[in-house]
């Protein structure tokens, strides 16, 4: 017991690690994911196309790799391009930085489809009415698409938000501190690894709930008009 007392700054900063990696990559994976729907939803065939080979090729290729492939390739091509248009000398692509780029690249193609479908689910003739009665672009997004998305996605969204916050473990094979490699490393120093793996275990767990119970209250706030409307 005296070791885990010891350990639990060090297991802490690791929980800290994982938080901010998961919530980074989950806003890299939102903001490629609206732009991936909005791409497969458009007019443009160049923009269509661009959005199925992404998703296509994120669903054909393993995290790990990616990740790795990100962090070794992708720093590598960055001082290519900044050698050859000269607009920069050396960039050095840390661990975190290339955790979060691989992590959102990779759940913002499921998050492609995701908002997709839930903007597909959205009854055209709502959209077409606010743009009679007068509303703007900005307000109509606000007022009638964003909160039918957000219902429609949530579902979708709770399961990859999920499987994004445990897929963050990986990080830990580029040597990112995070809670696993914390917990490996606490383990392994202490020759106690069963007791910080399930420490980094429960950990999980308690933030899987926790996050649970936000995205249940949010469903129910956006659901909210929905239940009332239904017949008694």
């Amino acid at each position: 017991m005296d070791a885990v007392v010891t350990y639990s700054p060090f297991v802490a900063s690791g929980i800290r690690i994982t938080v901010a990696l998961s919530l980074l990559s989950l806003l890299v994976a939102v903001v490629l994911g609206l732009l991936g729907a909005w791409a497969k939803l458009s007019g443009s065939y160049a923009a269509r196309r661009i959005a199925e080979l992404y998703t296509t090729f994120i669903r054909g290729v393993p995290d790990l790799v990616l990740m790795l492939l990100l962090y070794f390739g992708g720093q590598m091509a960055l001082n290519r391009l900044g050698a050859i248009t000269g607009l920069w000398k050396h960039i050095e692509l840390d661990a975190f930085t290339a955790g979060v780029l691989a992590i959102g690249f990779i759940f913002g193609s499921y998050m492609t489809e995701t908002f997709r479908g839930a903007a597909l689910a959205i009854p055209r003739g709502q959209v077409e009415a606010g743009l009679a009665t007068g509303m703007s672009r900005p307000t109509l997004f606000r007022r009638i698409i964003w909160p039918q998305l957000v219902r429609h996605a949530l579902p979708s969204f709770t399961n990859i938000w999920l499987t994004l916050m445990k897929a963050t473990a990986l990080v830990s094979v580029i040597g990112l501190e995070d809670l696993v490699y914390n917990g490996y490393a606490a383990g392994k120093a202490t020759r106690m690894p069963f007791t910080f793996m399930f420490i980094v275990l429960m950990t999980y767990l308690a933030m899987t709930a926790i996050s649970d119970l936000g995205l249940r209250w949010l469903d129910r706030r956006y659901s909210a008009h929905v239940r009332a409307e239904r017949p008694a």
